[in-house]
């Protein structure tokens, strides 16, 4: 007898996960404010810009998820020398674009008609320099905020976000003991932002 509930309950659990398990196609909208990067004689800026892009999410528990995302943010990037001149006036037009692997948390129970989140994750970002062409570097985000849910498939969140890309821009020499050795020279952006997305649970 104990055998059988043992074997009714881990079917239970099972039933319980396989229907848990969601796909939803997101898309995003949000505001990304500018950062300044400081170079060895000179600066750069990331200007605040739109960030658009679209992500698809697994649920693989009840409150956990995985997504797939893409977002761009189209900005410009002027870079200024010693004196405080731009260098790059007129030709200063960029992207930076992210394809990051998500991990959230949802809080509370799937029966509430708001359920706030925490999150984060990494991938790429490439940036399209006005003088570089595009390179592709390490990025990261972390986000927060509340998921909104409607009588439909369709839900809204409302988040926050911190983006972070690095990437290398030359070398260092320092005299050692061994002789020259050179160190490569890496500069990150930090950019927060303020969005949304839409969501539709392809399970509904």
């Amino acid at each position: 007898m104990k055998q059988l509930l043992f074997t009714f309950f881990l079917c239970s659990l099972g039933v319980s996960a396989q229907s848990s398990k969601s796909f939803l196609f997101n898309l995003y909208g949000g505001y990304t404010f500018s950062d300044k990067v400081e170079f060895d004689n000179s600066y750069a800026k990331v200007e605040d810009g739109f960030e658009y892009g679209a992500g698809l999410e697994y649920f693989f528990m009840e409150n956990s998820s995985i997504e797939l995302k893409y977002s761009r943010l189209d900005t410009k990037l002027p870079l200024y020398g010693p004196l405080g001149q731009q260098l790059n006036a007129g030709d200063d037009k960029g992207a930076i674009n992210y394809v990051l692997l998500d991990y959230t948390h949802y809080f509370g129970t799937t029966s509430q008609k708001a359920q706030p989140f925490l999150g984060g994750g990494g991938g790429l970002s490439i940036l399209e320099s006005p003088q570089n062409g595009s390179g592709t570097y390490f990025a990261w985000e972390i986000k927060g905020g509340v998921k909104i849910k409607t009588g439909s498939p369709l839900s809204i969140n409302l988040h926050a976000y911190l983006q972070s890309m690095t990437a290398a821009v030359g070398n260092s020499y320092y005299w050692t003991y061994y002789g020259i050795v050179g160190v490569s020279d890496y500069v990150s952006t930090y950019q927060f932002g303020l969005g949304a997305s839409f969501s539709y649970d392809f399970s509904k």
